[in-house]
């Protein structure tokens, strides 16, 4: 896997609405790809973060298809973004996928300057009619979120969980408030510990924070973080996972997790880059359940171990969100301790 030699930490952040996607015309025929499309991908913080390891994973696949020939650069600074993002285009690169948060007007500046170039970033914004090459995207995993929250709830005896973030960001926070929520469908009085840690990869910092949620009397950790299922590891409590399934890492700890699948948005995208019809979009409704962009981790070594009235709702609220009758309240607003 060839790289730019770019390695300096930052920050990642993300967020976003739902809107579906509308299959107009957007950058005409140099966009037609009849070979694998010269993908790159920028990220501002290690492939093997959770987030960003999603999006390398799907580009890795598609890869392996022979849809796109990928590169890509980690650990980005966010001084060092647009320059990275002007050396792919100047390179030919054909879809630049990455996540620019911290820099969004730079990244927007620099997709105005290649307009033949496809940009499908993740963003704290809507997309601009105006600038037709760059569309958006986030992780939408609130429906699974909403589902491990109801085993989460049915597994607490202490009715006290616990919950490190990175930051208060509507991503983040949507996928919390949906958590809570199913963990109250088991147990309405269940008492939530909230904290945000100021940093998207600080597995120490996280773990501090889970130990004292823990000695505050929590025996169950939402673990958006790294780091966190270390805690509840050493301390004998269980956690739930997020982004990613870490039960191998975890056998004894992690009960269940809300994955996402960034496979959706970015054959989307791939789809119409090679049609001639990318454009300006919010790519965020292929992270829906329904549309294959989220699902719950399987049970795995806590099978059998999950009371059957959660896993009877979990299965009634999964077939009804895939059906489209139940939907899974989207609340951005910072999440607080209860």
């Amino acid at each position: 896997m060839t790289r730019l030699p770019i390695s300096r930490r930052r920050f990642l952040a993300s967020s976003s609405g739902a809107a579906l996607i509308a299959g107009v015309s957007g950058l005409g025929s140099p966009l037609r790809a009849a070979t694998p499309i010269k993908t790159a991908g920028i990220y501002t913080v290690p492939v093997e973060q959770q987030w960003v390891s999603r999006i390398h994973k799907a580009a890795l696949t598609a890869q392996e298809r022979g849809d796109v020939e990928y590169v890509y650069s980690e650990n980005v600074s966010n001084t060092d973004y647009a320059r990275v993002m002007r050396e792919y285009a100047e390179q030919g690169y054909k879809l630049i996928i990455g996540e620019v948060f911290a820099v969004e007007q730079e990244a927007r500046e620099v997709a105005a300057d290649y307009p033949e170039i496809a940009f499908l970033m993740g963003s704290s914004f809507k997309e601009d009619e105006g600038l037709a090459n760059f569309a958006v995207f986030d992780n939408y995993i609130q429906d699974a979120s909403y589902l491990s929250g109801i085993i989460a709830g049915a597994m607490t005896k202490s009715a006290s969980i616990g919950m490190v973030g990175g930051f208060p960001i509507p991503e983040v926070n949507r996928l919390m408030h949906a958590f809570m929520a199913g963990a109250r469908e088991m147990n309405p009085d269940i008492r939530f510990q909230v904290s945000f840690i100021g940093s998207w990869f600080d597995p120490p910092k996280a773990k501090e924070t889970a130990f004292a949620m823990i000695e505050g009397g929590a025996d169950m950790l939402y673990a958006e973080r790294f780091g966190v299922s270390d805690a509840a590891k050493e301390k004998g409590v269980l956690a739930i996972g997020n982004v990613i399934d870490t039960q191998a890492d975890y056998p004894e700890t992690v009960v269940a997790s809300a994955l996402w699948h960034f496979e959706p948005t970015l054959d989307a995208a791939i789809a119409a880059v090679n049609a001639g019809s990318f454009t300006a979009a919010d790519y965020g409704i292929y992270s829906f359940m329904k549309n294959g962009g989220s699902s719950l981790a399987p049970l795995g070594t806590f099978e059998g171990k999950v009371p059957e009235a959660a896993l009877a709702l979990v299965a009634e609220r999964e077939a009804a969100i895939k059906a489209g009758t139940f939907s899974v309240e989207i609340n951005d607003e910072e999440p607080k301790s209860s």
